[in-house]
């Protein structure tokens, strides 16, 4: 803001003013100044932003998707050479070219040998006509991956009833009792509701098609009746599902992330809804667990997240921080995202980013080794002791 002062002053010759005057005016100058100062620095470093936003924008429309960084300590090939240099390669090339020549006239290996632990069916095979003055000096044996089409049997229970001769018409009835099913008065086998839930979820068949395999085959069922079968399948699988969530959360260390999933709306034919997959690790013993929720509010992880202990791992989304904030859990960082920023920063910060990115690459490396070497939990503790710390 420009005082009143700075007015009556310019409204006078610089001669005429006092050295007071003169002092003053200078004030109020290096006041504006300064304040003008801070507003470009400001606009300056908006600017900034904007074009990082900008340049990060076009990298994701134009640029390449991976994030592939070279460490500065890595050695680079000259581009300018002599022509003794280029001479050299050129026969070096050429030495190169012969020996791939020579190296494709070898023999080829042959086919994949088939796996032994098939059952083998054995055709022999006799040329035809008199064999008798012949003799046999050896044979040829070749061999064909084939397949059997599985196929559909009705299994019939025929029970018999019993009672006592001694007291007939007055003794209770005797018959064996049913061998337990999935699903209890239901015309399906367990074999036929472990392919249809098989095919459905390893397989990804949906059970449309699955139908359609059933008319083919002239095998009437109803598209609710196979709906029913997959639902109450699923309902006496649910045991395992509490059981592989224990097994999940149970060892103190959780990974955990989510994505997004199209769902067919049931209100609305032919049409979906967004929901997600909440999807957890757990490291020490591989298993993975996926968790369907509508949303992915603070809400959606409750179910698994509440009430766990030790070490969770995720992305920097609030919710992830709300759970890990909880009393004893430990919550940890993914490199992977924060790798990511420090890439995104070589734009404007060429040197940090630099540097954060070579030591996140030792990083790398030291894991790629325990990956390599399948390394322990506690040899994996040791090994990063000492090549990182």
């Amino acid at each position: 803001m420009i005082s009143g002062h700075y007015f009556r002053f310019m409204n006078n010759p610089l001669d005429q003013l006092s050295k007071a005057e003169l002092i003053a005016l200078l004030g109020v100058w290096e006041k504006e100044l300064e304040s003008n100062t801070k507003v470009i620095e400001s606009k300056d470093q908006r600017i900034e932003k904007l074009e990082g936003i900008l340049a990060k924008f076009q990298k994701m429309l134009f640029g390449q998707k991976r994030e592939r960084f070279e460490s500065p300590d890595q050695l680079f090939l000259p581009f300018e050479t002599t022509a003794e240099q280029q001479q050299e390669a050129q026969q070096e090339l050429d030495e190169k070219v012969t020996c791939v020549r020579k190296k494709s006239r070898s023999p080829h290996p042959g086919r994949t040998k088939l796996p032994e632990h098939l059952p083998v069916e054995e055709i022999e095979l006799y040329p035809e006509g008199n064999l008798e003055e012949m003799t046999c000096i050896g044979k040829e044996v070749t061999e064909e991956l084939d397949y059997i089409p599985g196929s559909y049997i009705i299994r019939r229970y025929i029970r018999y009833k019993y009672v006592s001769k001694v007291q007939e018409g007055k003794s209770p009835i005797a018959i064996a009792p049913l061998p337990s099913r999935l699903i209890d008065k239901s015309s399906v086998g367990n074999g036929l509701l472990a392919s249809i839930l098989t095919d459905k979820y390893v397989d990804h068949l949906p059970l449309y098609r699955q139908l359609q395999r059933f008319k083919r085959e002239n095998i009437p069922i109803a598209a609710s009746t196979l709906d029913g079968w997959a639902r109450q399948g699923m309902e006496r699988l649910e045991i395992l599902y509490d059981w592989l969530v224990k097994d999940t959360c149970g060892k103190g260390y959780l990974q955990a992330d989510e994505t997004t999933i199209k769902v067919l709306d049931s209100t609305k034919k032919k049409d979906t809804h967004l929901g997600y997959y909440w999807v957890y690790h757990n490291p020490v013993d591989g298993t993975v667990l996926f968790d369907y929720q509508k949303g992915r509010d603070q809400a959606a992880p409750k179910k698994i997240l509440k009430g766990f202990k030790g070490y969770l791992q995720s992305d920097g989304y609030a919710t992830y921080e709300y759970y890990g904030n909880q009393p004893g859990v430990t919550h940890l960082g993914c490199w992977a995202h924060a790798r990511r920023k420090f890439f995104e920063a070589l734009e404007n910060d060429k040197v940090r980013a630099t540097l954060a990115l070579a030591f996140i690459g030792k990083l790398y490396e030291v894991e790629a080794h325990c990956r390599d070497k399948q390394l322990s939990a506690k040899d994996k503790k040791s090994y990063r002791l000492d090549h990182v710390c």
